[in-house]
């Protein structure tokens, strides 16, 4: 059975009397906002996976761009163990490569590894280079990217290592080599990322690599797959449709794995609202998005793109160097906790750790830093005057259970309701609550294992499995969710509790209903009065 975030261990950073009211026991509250790790040669052990969820992960990613399917399958399987060890429900995010492109091998030919690069001198990128090398004094690099001796012009730029190192094309031989001047240098390692935002380049948002990986990921029922470099909606409605034909799961368990459109290219910007009315959830990945547009620009387009997916309903992940710095150090910066604390108030249901959890050093401190981070930014949210921001571009066809979810938070409010549980055998009311800002925990119901792990990406919801109580009537629920949330400490006698469900419990599309359950009142909730 599911249980709701203990309070973390780390110690109080004032004495009592010091602290703001808003601070008050803020760390015992379970945070609202979700976090998704990324998996890597840090946490590929029970123990160091353990660890990462006792802190706080609620999603792990698998980060398909590195790594063969075997080593996921190993980490995805361990996954799964460690999470049902623990009693938590975890979910999986795989995560596609895209067309990225990258440089291959480069052998360690200067002090330190790799090739230094000087601004004012000339590189060249060429189709049969098999490995780095000097030619003539000139660095040469291989890449398998085949469109780059194609569709750059001279003029544009092309830019190595999350654009550190900058260059301008200068000559094309299609299809054999391309010639770049250096503006500002720096070192070239194997496999760094190869950015060309100036060019138009003719390649599919879906590579041969990403396909295979999707399916995989179907066939090994990972809950999530994200698409990476989106441009169109027209890409995510392609990936859907092949992922409906690969699933084997019923609709009643959760149906086919939803999809997390990543936005990172300008072209994503401009297409944002189909993209967000195509897809399931949207991640702001600010890596490549701050490559491939100017960098002063990306804090305003997080906040765009944050508002286009709270209208639409759609669960928003903020991803990229949140807490880059704790890779090596055991504190953030305090721009990286500002920034961690601002995605939050955004409205961010998630937010995400790369190379923190991947590679770093502390990836279980880092998580439980960002836990931290997110209950204190959120205590001092609670205590400001603020309206629900609910779903504003949904129309009633299909989407009935919005306007339900919505009428909930006013119950909620005027029922001063310590907090929300609903029955949702797919997450989709789930989803709405959580759309709606509630603010108090919401404990959701489902039979389903899967979309339980589903729901642990929507912000403020703890899903709980269990099978119908008794002979399946809202009545023996009533008396299962009271028995349960005193249990669990969620709430004292005297209590509201807001109850929403369908008939008959477990039946997908059921017609939601609305009751408050007085914990200790016998004649509350959907008991026969």
């Amino acid at each position: 059975m599911t249980t709701l975030d203990p309070a973390p261990t780390a110690p109080p950073m004032h004495a009592a009397e010091d602290i703001p009211r808003w601070m008050a026991g803020c760390e015992q509250r379970p945070p609202h906002a979700k976090i998704v790790a990324t998996i890597g040669p840090a946490t590929s052990t029970e123990e160091a996976l353990a660890h990462c969820i006792a802190s706080g992960v609620s999603v792990f990613r698998l980060n398909f761009s590195h790594g063969s399917l075997d080593e996921h399958g190993e980490r995805l399987a361990m996954i799964r163990k460690v999470a049902a060890a623990s009693g938590r429900q975890v979910a999986v995010l795989g995560d596609l490569q895209g067309p990225k492109i990258r440089v291959g091998i480069v052998p360690d030919l200067y002090d330190g590894g790799g090739i230094m690069v000087e601004a004012g001198t000339d590189i060249i990128f060429r189709a049969d280079a098999t490995e780095a090398h000097l030619e003539e004094g000139l660095p040469v690099f291989p890449t398998g990217f085949d469109r780059i001796y194609h569709d750059v012009e001279p003029g544009q730029r092309v830019l190595i290592n999350d654009g550190a190192i900058r260059t301008l094309a200068t000559e094309r031989i299609d299809g054999v080599s391309l010639r770049c001047r250096v503006t500002v240098g720096g070192r070239v390692t194997t496999k760094k990322g190869i950015n060309l935002p100036d060019s138009d380049l003719k390649v599919p948002a879906i590579t041969d690599q990403d396909w295979a990986c999707a399916e995989w990921a179907a066939k090994h029922e990972v809950d999530y797959v994200a698409l990476s470099f989106v441009r169109t909606a027209d890409e995510i409605i392609a990936l859907k449709a092949r992922l409906d034909e690969w699933s084997t799961i019923k609709a009643e368990d959760g149906g086919s794995i939803p999809v997390v459109a990543k936005i990172e290219k300008p072209q994503a910007l401009t297409n944002l609202a189909s993209i967000v009315r195509a897809t399931d959830a949207v991640m702001v990945a600010r890596g490549d998005l701050g490559v491939e547009m100017d960098t002063a620009q990306v804090p305003a387009a997080q906040k765009v793109i944050i508002e286009t997916c709270q209208s639409h309903g759609k669960p928003v992940i903020v991803a990229t160097q949140m807490l880059e710095s704790m890779i090596e150090a055991h504190a953030p910066t305090r721009a990286e906790a500002s920034d961690v604390a601002n995605a939050v108030f955004d409205g961010a249901d998630a937010v995400m750790l790369s190379g923190e959890t991947a590679c770093g050093k502390h990836p279980a401190l880092v998580v439980e830093t960002m836990r931290r981070i997110i209950r204190t930014a959120e205590a001092w949210y609670d205590t400001q005057p603020h309206e629900p921001n609910p779903p504003s571009d949904l129309p009633e066809l299909p989407h009935r259970s919005a306007a339900l979810a919505h009428g909930c938070w006013h119950i909620a409010k005027e029922a001063k309701a310590r907090l929300v549980v609903v029955w949702s055998q797919r997450g989709g009311m789930a989803g709405y609550l959580s759309q709606n800002d509630f603010r108090v925990p919401i404990l959701a119901c489902t039979t389903s294992e899967r979309s339980a792990r589903r729901m642990t990406l929507f912000g403020g919801v703890t899903p709980w499995r269990l099978d119908p109580p008794g002979e399946g009537t809202l009545a023996d629920w009533t008396d299962e969710v009271e028995a349960y949330v005193q249990a669990q400490g969620l709430a004292e006698e005297g209590d509201a509790v807001l109850l929403v469900a369908g008939k008959p419990l477990g039946q997908v599309d059921a017609q939601d209903t609305v009751a408050i359950l007085r914990v200790g009142d016998p004649n509350s909730g959907f008991r026969p009065r």
